[in-house]
């Protein structure tokens, strides 16, 4: 004769497999608020960043000279032949602070090696940072890029400055960048006083490096 189930013992069965889908549910559930949440912080992040980007290069345009904003990023090519001789060791902790080159006028170049005006801009700029040796910082920051594919590039142009990796691109948004290459010019106290979006030509070069000079008389 074959053994009834005991319906209690059935009743018990369903009741924990329910509890365990209740649990795992609500697990689930909160997992997603979870995501969602650092999904709509992260979107706020950005929204708030872009907007501080657009007004800097808006009171750059309206001759303001805004400070810049600061940032301390990953050294990926530590070449400073072009630099003061006081700012060199900077790199040592391969790290470098907008705040451990103030004191000089600095151009920062903002580029990617996939990008082809940046590559058409790169003498240009090694001659330039060849040029005001010691007296100018230059200052590469790579951005949306692979770090083998950016040293190539730089070997590939013999790079005669640092550059920077702004691996999570908060350094882009915070200077408003639309795309790359854009170059920005400060003076020694840390200031902005020109910006130019786009490839760079040799008298622009120069004439922004002036103007950062001359901001510092």
């Amino acid at each position: 004769m074959t053994a009834q189930p005991d319906p209690t013992q059935c009743s018990a069965r369903v009741s924990l497999v329910q509890k365990r889908r209740s649990l795992l549910w609500r697990v689930l559930r909160a997992v997603s608020v979870t995501l969602v949440g650092g999904l709509f912080v992260l979107l706020v992040l950005q929204v708030v960043h872009h907007g501080r980007g657009t007004r800097l290069v808006k009171d750059v345009r309206s001759g303001r000279n805004p400070a810049a904003p600061s940032f301390d990023l990953s050294v990926i090519w530590p070449h400073t032949e072009t630099w003061p001789r006081e700012l060199r060791s900077a790199v040592v902790d391969s790290k470098v602070s907008l705040r451990e080159l103030r004191g000089y006028p600095v151009v920062i170049n903002f580029w990617a090696s996939w990008c082809g005006p940046c590559k058409a801009e790169a003498s240009r700029l090694t001659d330039a940072a060849r040029l005001h040796s010691r007296r100018v910082v230059f200052l590469g920051i790579d951005v949306q890029d692979f770090k083998g594919d950016a040293r190539k590039f730089l070997r590939e142009f013999d790079t005669n400055y640092v550059s920077l990796r702004d691996g999570s691109g908060s350094t882009f948004s915070d200077y408003g960048l639309t795309g790359v290459p854009e170059t920005y010019w400060i003076d020694s106290h840390g200031r902005i006083v020109a910006h130019y979006p786009g490839e760079i030509s040799r008298e622009r070069l120069e004439q922004g490096i002036a103007e950062a000079t001359r901001s510092d008389r």
